[in-house]
C-alpha cells in the first residue's frame, strides 16, 4: 500500500519558521508559526487554532479535543494519549514520543515539535503522495 503523506504538518510556536516537514529523511516543506504549511515555497494548507484543517482555503476537516479527527464532518479516527492511531477501532499507526511516525512498524515520517493529533492527521488526509 502506498502511504499518503499529509502536508498539513503544523505547529504553532514562537519562532518565525517552526520547522521542517520530513518524509523518509528528506525535507519536503516547512511549517510557519502562523500555522501555514509551505511546499516548494507555496502555501498549501493551514491548521487553525480552533482545530480546523484548511487545504487551498477550504475547510477539509477538524481535530477535536480528545484526539478525534473529522474529515468532511465524519469521524474518521482518533489518536490516543500513548500515540496509537486508530481507525474503526483498529490500530493503524503510531506517533512516538521522539517524533517518529510509524505505519505498520515502518517509519514513514517525522513530526518534530508537533502534537500527536496534528501528526495523526496524515493517516486520514491524502493530499501529497510519497512513494
Amino acid at each position: 500500500m502506498t502511504m499518503r503523506y499529509l502536508v498539513l504538518f503544523l505547529i504553532i510556536c514562537t519562532s518565525c519558521l517552526a520547522g521542517d516537514i520530513r518524509v523518509r529523511g528528506s525535507v519536503v516543506g516547512q511549517v510557519e508559526n502562523s500555522g501555514k504549511v509551505r511546499l516548494k515555497g507555496s502555501i498549501v494548507g493551514e491548521f487553525e487554532k480552533n482545530g480546523n484543517i484548511r487545504v487551498n482555503g477550504s475547510i477539509e476537516g477538524q481535530i477535536e479535543s480528545g484526539g478525534r479527527i473529522r474529515k468532511g464532518g465524519s469521524l474518521v479516527g482518533e489518536v490516543e494519549s500513548n500515540g496509537d492511531v486508530r481507525k474503526s477501532g483498529s490500530i493503524i499507526g503510531k506517533i512516538e514520543a521522539n517524533g517518529d511516525v510509524r505505519e505498520r512498524g515502518s517509519i514513514i515520517g517525522r513530526a518534530e515539535g508537533m502534537t500527536k493529533e496534528q501528526a495523526a492527521v496524515l493517516f486520514f488526509f491524502e493530499f501529497f503522495e510519497v512513494r
